[in-house]
């Protein structure tokens, strides 16, 4: 199965007959880049190239200036910038192995535990994904006031933890695997959790990467919990930090979009960093849905 997956995404040796598809995908991909060049030149150009009209794509005279504004103005708050950036990583690396633990548990007993309420858990899952984290903000601000943890360092993980896309995409992924499989493992003396390691893991990686990669973005880029749930400086995430600094300490707002343009490119980076490592496993959940 994974070489033949392999040969058709990734095939070893040129062929002519590829040439069609070429002429096609590179200038797509090329389009595609565009945006990406020019969110990292824009870091570079100077304060009179950021407001000029017609905007420019390349800068003409690429500065540093703007990291150099924004890492003077990090040194001059209370709470060292160092502080934020650990929250973020620790936020980040505990609500992904969270929310993946929960994601492929949850997948498994929907997809192969047969009970009374499986349709309903998967139909309001499904009608979840309808919904935005702005609609949701009021009453999951109750939910984190009602349990105790506003304020704390939990109020940055749990209201991450569940997302609806990746329990539904993990779950189509899982439907695919025979359920002969499952039986045959139990009939040899496997329980649940050997069968998620041993067997559903393994199969279900691509998409599991997928999942990673969806949640790893929404923790590492958001604000929400950082602003409406908590006070305290030391708790507050990296995001929110150069969300905030730009505007409060130069009190700038010309200097700033600057410091905002720098600022968008090291929080896009990590993004970009792990997209490129987890790429193929990406392509192989959207070109192969599992066993067939």
């Amino acid at each position: 199965m994974k070489s033949l997956a392999g040969s058709k995404m990734n095939p070893k040796k040129f062929s002519t007959s590829q040439i069609k598809f070429y002429l096609i995908l590179i200038p797509l991909a090329l389009i595609m880049l565009l945006p990406l060049v020019y969110i990292i030149n824009h870091s570079f150009k100077p304060l009179d190239e950021l407001f000029a009209f017609p905007p420019r794509f390349i800068a003409k005279k690429p500065t540093m200036e703007n990291f150099v504004r924004l890492f003077k103005a990090g040194s001059t708050t209370v709470v060292p910038m160092i502080v934020y950036l650990l929250n973020s990583i620790i936020v980040t690396v505990i609500t992904v192995l969270l929310n993946l633990f929960i994601t492929v548990a949850a997948a498994y007993a929907l997809s192969k535990k047969k009970y009374k309420f499986t349709n309903r858990l998967v139909s309001i899952n499904q009608t979840a994904l309808m919904f935005c984290s702005t609609v949701v903000a009021i009453p999951t601000y109750f939910v984190i006031s009602r349990i105790g943890i506003m304020n704390t360092f939990f109020a940055n993980i749990l209201p991450l933890i569940a997302m609806p896309v990746g329990l539904f995409l993990v779950k189509q992924f899982m439907d695919q695997v025979p359920n002969d499989l499952i039986e045959e493992a139990k009939v040899e003396g496997a329980n649940d959790l050997q069968i998620i390691s041993k067997i559903i893991i393994p199969i279900v990686k691509p998409s599991l990467a997928t999942v990673g990669i969806l949640t790893f973005q929404a923790v590492w880029n958001n604000t929400s919990t950082s602003t409406l749930y908590i006070t305290n400086e030391k708790l507050k995430t990296f995001a929110y930090y150069l969300n905030t600094l730009t505007m409060s300490t130069t009190g700038n707002s010309i200097v700033g979009v600057g410091m905002q343009a720098a600022s968008t490119v090291i929080i896009f980076l990590p993004n970009l960093i792990i997209f490129l490592i987890l790429q193929s496993q990406v392509m192989s959940t959207m070109a192969y849905s599992g066993i067939k």
